[in-house]
């Protein structure tokens, strides 16, 4: 279950900025998840939530998550969304984007 360590590494990873900007609270953190990543955002949300449920600097923490769709480029020159076969040439496109698993802000609350 992949979703279980992505949802406690972002819990590190906002516990860890809040502290080093001695935050009283995290507001909101966002992930970009790629949709090719094979991870389900529901259930990172849900075990997130279950992590937190102790943690006072996660008081009504919200987790949004954005899904990023695939992003491939071909050496012919094409760039678009196809993953399989590139449309222009019949070669197998390179992917850019789509795989990744990204905390891309963290909002916290200071003094």
């Amino acid at each position: 279950m992949h979703e279980y360590s992505i949802a406690y590494d972002i819990v590190v990873t906002a516990k860890k900025a809040a502290i080093e900007n001695n935050a009283k609270y995290i507001s909101s953190i966002y992930v970009d998840f790629g949709e090719l990543s094979i991870i389900n955002p529901e259930q990172v949300e849900f075990l997130f939530d279950t992590i937190i449920e102790d943690e006072p600097l996660f008081q009504n923490t919200k987790l949004i998550s954005t899904i990023v769709p695939p992003l491939t480029r071909c050496r012919c020159g094409y760039e678009g969304n196809e993953i399989y076969v590139c449309p222009k040439c019949g070669e197998l496109p390179v992917i850019e984007k789509g795989k990744e698993i990204v905390v891309t802000r963290i909002e916290v609350e200071t003094d």
